[in-house]
């Protein structure tokens, strides 16, 4: 079975073990459910301030062949450093102190307020692990989507697959084997990982018409985040899929779902090496649930048990449902 799951620290995991009291696990838990890449995403301390710097290998001593009496040639192999970028999220929560207090619990009461602010979050962080962009917006730190973007030209060309759509309104499928030394999230040197709860207790805020004032419980909430893909290798694009031309049956020019994620798997050095998973958007699962029939004969999706919920699986690897995806994605090309 491809999956193994479980050997490395997700968020909830993280934030789990460093609060025993339990409250930024709620908000863990939260966040996870909200978005099933969060699930997945293993996040480890960086060892900057602000990120992460990775030493990579990118060539390896080349031996010589020779005769007796032959010299040997000297050889070492190459190195780079890249440095990934964090980013921080921040927000505010404020209750009407009089509208809480009728509360018999006033904790529960708080964090059920608070919750469009933590789901607006999660939706952000979402989004940033596959499209956030440093080159258009420095706030962000760099998700998938920016560093396989190109079908040639680019040392990770060979990991996106063209899966021949032309027009503006692009899917993507992507696999990612999660792990240690794959692609994994960070979070700054120092600092605790996984989203920050800090309530601020009573405060005197202005009305919102600013004609006066009232008194209020304000939270505030933090994450630091970024992505790291420490083996480019290990992580592979299905680009310009057209969802138009999408059918069940395969007819005309549709993308053929399955059997693109077949070769995105061949392009996996290993299974073995982390936590592979596909990611897609609802509308291209539906599709590829649909597809899936008529494109291998006598075909099913497995369902298993992930993390306690019952996941979709192809070729024994968990397929989760972004909604975050963009639905109409620009041509890689």
């Amino acid at each position: 079975m491809a999956y193994n799951g479980g050997n490395v620290p997700t968020l909830l995991d993280v934030a789990k073990s460093e609060n025993p009291d339990g409250s930024i696990a709620t908000v863990a838990e939260i966040l996870t459910e909200t978005n099933e890449m969060l699930l997945d995403i293993p996040f480890f301390e960086g060892n900057l301030a602000t990120g992460h710097r990775t030493t990579v290998r990118t060539g390896i001593p080349a031996p010589t062949w020779r005769q007796f009496y032959g010299g040997v040639a000297p050889s070492k192999s190459t190195r780079a450093q890249i440095t990934d970028d964090t980013a921080m999220m921040e927000a505010y929560g404020l209750i009407d102190k009089a509208l809480a207090d009728l509360s018999p619990n006033l904790a529960a009461f708080r964090l059920s307020e608070d919750y469009a602010h933590i789901e607006g979050m999660s939706q952000a962080a979402q989004r940033a692990f596959i499209y956030g962009n440093r080159s258009t917006d420095i706030t962000q730190f760099n998700g998938l989507a920016p560093r396989y973007n190109a079908l040639t030209g680019a040392g990770n060309s060979q990991n996106i697959i063209n899966a021949g759509g032309v027009g503006s309104d692009n899917a993507s499928i992507w696999l990612v084997v999660w792990g240690a030394q794959t692609v994994h999230g960070i979070y700054p040197k120092g600092s605790q990982a996984g989203l920050q709860m800090r309530d601020l207790g009573e405060q005197t805020a202005i009305s919102s018409d600013g004609n006066g004032e009232f008194q209020a419980y304000r939270s505030h909430y933090r994450w630091d985040l970024g992505l790291c893909v420490r083996d480019w290798r290990y992580a592979v694009r299905i680009a310009n899929i057209d969802r138009s031309n999408l059918t069940p049956d395969l007819s005309g020019s549709s993308a053929n779902l399955p059997d693109l994620m077949f070769q995105a798997i061949e392009r996996l050095p290993s299974l073995n090496a982390g936590i592979p998973v596909f990611y897609m958007d609802r509308a291209t699962r539906t599709m590829f649930r649909r597809q899936l029939p008529n494109a291998i004969k006598n075909s099913s999706l497995e369902i298993s048990q992930v993390g306690g919920v019952s996941t979709y699986m192809f070729q024994d690897i968990p397929i989760r449902r972004v909604d975050e995806m963009s639905p109409d994605e620009a041509l890689v090309s």
